[in-house]
């Protein structure tokens, strides 16, 4: 059996034919699904499916680049969800520079080229600290409450590394985190997990231009990762660009038991055992 640790299955691609893609899901042999919350909506969103189906488990929490967008009052909303039994863990919270706010208004189509040329730098630097320091804020508060709860913590991480470490070196021995789609190098993947941290593979391992995540694969502890599709992106092949789902966990795992050299069922004993410790889900 296997679990999909990271999924969105609140998302309105599924709107209205859950029922048959659990079905999907359940007859390939993976068994739970983690619905990730991405603001408080989401987040409670993922908990009522976690209520409909017995297979799926919430993880409830603020994604960073939606800090800015969030409703006053979010933090106290996600900790009445985190007392919810079905409830796994936090998440996913983390810090994402992929795109900061200077850069968004210079490709604004209401700029022109030469404006962004001269646009002024000290603005620049005052919106983006803005936003840098309202999502370390966030995520320090998702991590404080995950230790408030005694629950670990999905982390999104995107051109943040230096800082997502420093804050997160704050709690080690408290929490545990897993860096999910992880698409850093060897080494960095190390560094986690000598703070105890693990990483999860999406799709982009079946992907031909992967080199990273399949380094990574091949280079680190069998009990050091999970497996998820973050569904419904990142299809794994041969379903590449075309809506990922649940069941493709099954496409995941074979691609990583290619690249370790070992069996499937050696994956998906040690990823499932791995992520029922981490989500406290229990054994079935």
């Amino acid at each position: 059996m296997l679990i999909d640790t990271h999924a969105h299955l609140d998302y309105p691609d599924f709107e209205n034919q859950l029922k048959g893609i659990i079905a999907a899901s359940l007859e390939v042999g993976v068994d739970r699904i983690i619905s990730i919350g991405t603001c408080l909506e989401s987040s409670r969103r993922a908990v009522a499916l976690a209520e409909r189906f017995d297979c799926v488990f919430a993880v409830v929490g603020l994604h960073p680049t939606y800090v800015s967008e969030e409703v006053p009052g979010w933090l106290d909303g996600i900790r009445t969800l985190a007392a919810h039994p079905k409830v796994a863990a936090i998440g996913e919270t983390g810090m994402d520079y992929h795109r900061l706010p200077s850069e968004q208004l210079a490709s604004a189509a209401a700029i022109s080229a030469l404006q962004a040329e001269t646009a002024d730098d000290t603005q620049a630097a005052i919106m983006d600290g803005a936003y840098k320091s309202a999502q370390a804020e966030a995520f320090t508060a998702q991590l404080e409450l995950a230790a408030e709860f005694g629950l670990n913590v999905v982390i999104h991480q995107r051109d943040a590394w230096d800082d997502t470490l420093e804050l997160l070196k704050n709690y080690t021995g408290r929490l545990r985190g897993v860096f999910h789609c992880f698409g850093n190098t060897p080494d960095q993947a190390k560094e986690i997990l000598a703070l105890g941290h693990l990483v999860s593979f999406t799709g982009i391992v079946t992907f031909k231009n992967a080199g990273l995540p399949r380094d990574v694969v091949a280079a680190i502890p069998l009990d050091s990762f999970m497996v998820e599709t973050d569904c419904p992106y990142l299809a794994p092949v041969p379903h590449r660009g075309k809506r990922c789902e649940p069941a493709h966990t099954l496409l995941v795992a074979e691609k990583i038991a290619e690249l370790r050299g070992t069996t499937l069922e050696e994956i998906a004993a040690t990823t499932t055992r791995t992520a029922e410790h981490f989500f406290r889900l229990g054994a079935r």
